[in-house]
């Protein structure tokens, strides 16, 4: 029996674009690394946010990929799954390489000294080197900058989908012995193997979740452990991330250290139980669609896409001016969000070329049609 789509994985996936969108403007002001940053730097509640949401908030997205993934070859082949992933992460990807990724490394290199002059003086340049990480030399963003979540993805579906259509049950049963196994297997992969270090997390990380979510947090007895052990799991969250958080701001141990090993395993705990967590939340209260839920399940694509190179745009416009960090703050959120909602509203969901370049479908869909695909 085909399952449904179920609504709470669509809810979590809506508000964690919203959070990840917070999440990017928090990194104009917090110690971290970023394309644009306000001249003061907030060490404080910004930080402590940043720090709360960066254990869990791209893991989940590749953990509900997984979950996706795992639903989307019940109904259709192989082949047709991986043409779709190539016009829904693909074309939205080409996109953000070629278009919305220039502009960002241009204010990159203005706000960070390594460049002057205008931006068609700048062009030519963004060919020069691969962009690899912020304050580099390279300029070819070649993953779209933070569109890397689209080029991961496509690579993860196309390299396990032969083994995924050959072996699609998950497991019957999740019990508290794979929670252990997964835990481990996690904590070994942050410790051991964290290379290609992106939003917080090494690629084999990643990987591990999108397989996971695939194997395991797809079946229905998933929902019933997280029901079963919901107070313990919510204790690990808080307790970790509490630990997780406090420990950071008073300085992270060397990587030489055994010290080490124990904020990794914290770390991951953290993440894991954060995302238990909020798949709990998510299942015992967010099984209703409405007028928000419909319209943001069409939008939250186009906003992943635009959200950053508007928060950067907007950000270089405010990092020099004299304002308090809480005034910018806000500034910075609903100037963003009020830009990326107009430019949907008004252009790109009524545009057809725009629709499929931002990873909507080429025409808008009747709301037959929604109602169907929202359900399966």
């Amino acid at each position: 029996m085909v399952q449904n789509r179920r609504a709470d994985l669509d809810w979590i996936r809506i508000l964690a674009t919203y959070v990840v969108f917070l999440f990017h403007c928090s990194m104009f002001f917090n110690p971290f690394p970023w394309h644009v940053k306000n001249e003061i730097i907030n060490s404080s509640y910004i930080l402590v946010f940043s720090l709360l949401v960066g254990t869990w908030i791209m893991p989940i997205f590749f953990a509900l990929s997984g979950i996706s993934t795992y639903f989307a070859l019940t109904r259709r082949t192989g082949k047709v799954f991986l043409k779709e992933r190539i016009v829904k992460l693909g074309v939205p990807l080409l996109f953000g390489i070629l278009i919305l990724s220039p502009p960002q490394v241009y204010i990159e290199r203005l706000s960070h000294q390594q460049f002057s002059g205008s931006f068609l003086s700048f062009l030519p340049k963004y060919f020069d080197g691969l962009y690899l990480e912020i304050g580099g030399t390279g300029n070819f963003a070649f993953v779209g900058l933070h569109l890397w979540y689209l080029f991961v993805l496509f690579l993860f579906s196309a390299i396990t989908l032969p083994l995924l259509t050959r072996k699609r049950n998950n497991v019957k049963s999740f019990k508290l012995n794979h929670y252990a196994v997964i835990l481990v297997i996690l904590v070994v992969i942050a410790r051991y193997f964290n290379f290609v270090n992106l939003g917080g997390w090494g690629i084999p990380y990643y990987f591990a979740l999108f397989l996971f979510g695939y194997y395991f947090f797809s079946n229905e007895s998933f929902k019933e452990f997280l029901m079963m052990n919901k107070n313990t799991i919510a204790i690990l969250a808080v307790s970790m991330t509490g630990i997780y958080i406090t420990w950071f701001m008073l300085g992270i141990p060397k990587m030489t250290e055994l010290t080490f090993f124990l904020f990794t395993i914290v770390k991951v705990v953290s993440s894991l139980n954060s995302m238990l967590f909020i798949f709990y939340l998510a299942n015992r209260f967010l099984t209703q669609e409405n007028n928000f839920f419909n319209y943001n399940s069409a939008l939250s694509m186009p906003f992943y896409v635009l959200h950053q190179p508007v928060i950067v745009m907007v950000g270089f416009l405010i990092y020099q001016l004299d304002w308090p960090i809480a005034v910018k703050l806000v500034f910075l959120i609903t100037t963003s969000l009020s830009m990326i909602l107009f430019s949907y509203e008004f252009f790109i969901k009524k545009i057809t070329v725009l629709r499929v370049l931002f990873g909507m479908k080429g025409k808008k869909p009747s709301k037959i049609e929604l109602d169907t695909a929202l359900k399966g």
